[in-house]
């Protein structure tokens, strides 16, 4: 059961009558979803003729391609052609940050299910059919497909980053508790309910249009461009929505679509291209895998004086996001707490698995679990409550970020607090205790898991957003933004903010696909900055439209601008309601040959961060909040279940907060996925072993925590957020790290001789072992 609770919270405990939520939009897609008419990719209705595509990939994780013999598959009735590196007319290169990603492999494969080649034939049967029929033989070279093996063997992506902030050497010294350790939390399956996909259609002119399962659309542009040699203007890249993206669509959707533009471009005829479960769960990357060391040291009062940590990144066999998901590692390796001598460095070890890639939270995950790993190490050794430690660091305003940014509007501490009053901790832990010590086989555990997350791209030219709005005659409005929905309600958010702006009824509103012909050169929808950034280009817009519709209004009715406002469909003078309706309003409009379509630009103003000295304010605001996780185990079988998660969430001033409430729970469940049971297994030769649903698992419905509340937190909200209404995208996802202590927890209450692993996913296998491991 999920519960809703009230808008406010209350310093005292909720004893009072429950308030509902004020109320909001529902997700606007929900009505075709349930209907089973959204459009995805698969969906497009395609030309008559149109080929289909499989990709042939390599069967080894790394080595020398020593002979492909194409005879027979190519021999087969139904093949059109087969594409490989030496048919690419451009660049065979689609690294983004860093140019190390071969579309095709040439003469090396880096990674079991990278590309070799593309078979195009009359129907996806026929392909698949061929692919089986391609003879091909590789030298084996040694295979890396761990981290530490990596950093041992000096095979690293690029160069080493470090954040520093006071002198860590000096004041481990003056310590009075100093512990080391090690965590690992491993990778996690995106398992997006749509697979990777792209249609490419050939368009007159040499133009070719590529519908795209792509959070980037602009890279795949760029992308297609660069490979087929050509200039990106001739390269339109359309996206609906997508079926789920979490990352993986970010950078990794664009292979598949520069491979059905190639082909194409080549035989002047429409390609499809959609990856099935196997081929999309091999050839994809993960959110990447960290092993990490840590030192933390503390004063007798237990603020934490000094933490150094050593992050390293499993990168996989090329570059992809790693470096920028590197670096988001290290601006939240301190979560929710001021450290005043801080020393982070973060390697990106160059590994033969396939590339790893954004993922929900993009590195900020796995730099918080180590830090609470350290907490909770440093408590289980001193001999208190972990959040005894927790809270007595927790950020104020006005502090310090190992990066240099000064902690502004600072919720740390006001969400921590509530949630203990809200929740009534005291009473929480008593009926733990209680519990505990009158149960043998079964025992609880309870934790506390506070967020900080920034919301920004961390590269700053990437905080920008463009909003294309007409008006039409009728008055219906068409909006473009760089949007691009992937079920987190951001085109619902998108018609509000029309709808409140022009105040007219949202049904009058369409929101457009997004298309790069439209509104080009834009960054991903991704950093959790979507709503924020394409809002605030979409509501300039709408205000520079209202503005000249004012001044028409002024002069029909002989009144000052200023006096006029437009609210109900009409136009109202001094806040009473004249004759003129809106649909009116635009029609004189149109006559006065008044401008109704406005093209907006917003950029973030203020942030900055300089990466040559490691410091600057790269963060529009923060989110912040406090989870609060109980659990019980079965301690003969290992097995376990989440009693509740009770959160106090930092909204800001949420403008829908049903949308937001879902994204905090769905949010909060992949989290709990990745800390407990979604564990990607690869083994020595780099083949993939977790490549089904049989042998990957992830939350359903019998595993999600029986009880999950989410109380906003009362705040102002902050003016760099859209309308003061946080993102709500990533954040969430930390609340599932709590889980993890949780299990910890109640492991040590059946266990008092274990000996704290910090080794994620907490598998119930792993749960059964730690129970009866004894040191």
């Amino acid at each position: 059961m999920h519960k809703n609770k009230p808008n406010k919270v209350l310093d005292t405990k909720l004893d009072a009558v429950s308030k509902s939520l004020k109320q909001s939009i529902k997700n606007l897609d929900s009505y075709t979803h349930v209907r089973g008419e959204s459009l995805y990719v698969d969906d497009v209705n395609i030309r008559q003729g149109t080929f289909h595509a499989v990709v042939f990939d390599s069967p080894k994780a790394h080595g020398k391609i020593k002979s492909i013999d194409y005879s027979k598959a190519e021999a087969l009735e139904g093949v059109q052609r087969i594409f490989t590196y030496k048919d690419v007319p451009g660049e065979n290169e689609i690294g983004g940050i860093i140019p190390d990603e071969p579309l095709f492999a040439e003469d090396e494969v880096h990674f079991w299910g990278m590309p070799i080649a593309l078979i195009v034939a009359e129907s996806e049967f026929i392909a698949r059919k061929a692919r089986d029929l391609i003879d091909i033989e590789i030298e084996d070279l040694s295979v890396i497909t761990t981290a530490k093996e990596a950093k041992a063997k000096g095979s690293f992506i690029n160069a080493p980053r470090s954040f520093s902030l006071g002198d860590t050497e000096k004041a481990f010294v003056d310590c009075d508790y100093v512990f080391e350790g090690e965590t690992f939390s491993n990778g996690q399956e995106h398992l997006y309910i749509e697979a990777q996909g792209a249609y490419a259609e050939p368009q007159e002119n040499g133009n070719i249009k590529v519908t795209s399962s792509t959070q980037g659309p602009t890279a795949v542009q760029k992308t297609i461009a660069k490979v087929l040699g050509i200039a990106m203007h001739k390269i339109e890249v359309d996206v609906t929505r997508l079926g789920g993206g979490f990352g993986g669509k970010e950078d990794q959707a664009t292979p598949w679509a520069v491979m059905a533009a190639l082909a194409a471009h080549h035989l002047n005829q429409s390609v499809k291209l959609i990856l099935n479960r196997h081929d999309d769960l091999r050839m994809t990357g993960k959110r990447h895998p960290y092993e990490s060391t840590y030192k933390i040291g503390l004063s007798k009062d237990l603020k934490i004086i000094a933490y150094q940590t050593e992050f390293l990144q499993n990168s996989g066999a090329a570059a992809d996001l790693s470096p920028a998901i590197a670096e988001r590692t290290l601006f939240h390796a301190t979560n929710s707490y001021y450290i005043p001598n801080v020393t982070t460095k973060v390697l990106s070890c160059k590994t033969n698995l396939p590339p790893n890639t954004a993922f929900r939270g993009f590195g900020g995950p796995q730099g918080m679990f180590v830090i609470e790993s350290a907490i909770a190490k440093a408590a289980h050794e001193i001999g208190v409550p972990t959040r005894t430690i927790q809270e007595a660091n927790l950020l104020d305003e006005n502090d310090t970020f190992s990066y240099g940014q000064i902690a502004k509007k600072v919720e740390a501490k006001n969400t921590w607090h509530s949630a203990k009053n809200i929740f009534n901790i005291e009473a929480l832990e008593q009926a733990v205790e209680t519990f505990n010590k009158n149960n043998t086989s079964f025992k609880k555990g309870i934790a506390f898991m506070p967020i900080t997350f920034g919301i920004s791209f961390t590269n700053t030219p990437m905080n920008h957003a463009r909003a294309l709005v007409h008006i039409y005659l009728d008055g219906s409005v068409g909006i473009s933004t760089a949007a691009v929905e992937m079920g987190q309600g951001v085109n619902t958010k998108m018609m509000q903010i029309a709808a409140d702006v022009f105040s007219i009824p949202i049904e009058k509103i369409k929101i457009e696909t997004t298309n790069t012909t439209r509104v080009a050169n834009t960054s991903p929808s991704a950093a959790s900055s979507t709503a924020d950034l394409n809002g605030k280009a979409t509501l300039m817009a709408c205000n520079a439209l209202v503005e000249r519709l004012k001044i028409v209004a002024s002069e029909d009715l002989k009144a000052s601008v200023k006096d006029i406002t437009l609210k109900e469909e009409s136009v109202y003078i001094n806040n009473k309601k004249s004759a003129l309706t809106w649909t009116e309003l635009v029609s004189k409009a149109m006559l006065k040959r008044v401008a109704l379509t406005e093209n907006a630009h917003y950029a973030t103003p203020e942030i900055h961060f300089d990466k040559t000295k490691e410091k600057g304010h790269p963060f529009a605001y923060h989110v912040y909040g406090t989870a609060i996780t109980t659990t019980t185990i079965d301690c003969m079988r290992g097995t376990y279940e989440f009693d509740s998660v009770k959160i106090v969430h930092d909204y800001g001033k949420s403008m829908s907060e049903g949308i937001d409430l879902g994204q905090v729970e769905g949010a909060l469940i992949q989290g709990i996925g990745w800390m407990t049971m979604e564990e990607i297994a690869y083994n020595k030769d780099g083949r993939l072993l977790s490549n089904a649903l049989s042998t990957y698992k992830v939350p359903d419905i019998f595993s999600v925590p029986k009880t999950v509340e989410v109380i906003p937190v009362e705040t102002e909200g902050n003016d760099m957020a859209i309308l003061k209404s946080k993102a709500v995208g990533e954040p969430p996802l930390m609340y599932g790290i709590g889980a993890y202590f949780a299990l910890q927890n109640a492991i040590k209450a059946f266990n008092p001789n274990y000996n704290m692993q910090f080794n994620a996913p907490m598998t119930p296998e792993k749960v059964l072992m730690s129970l009866y491991r004894k040191a």
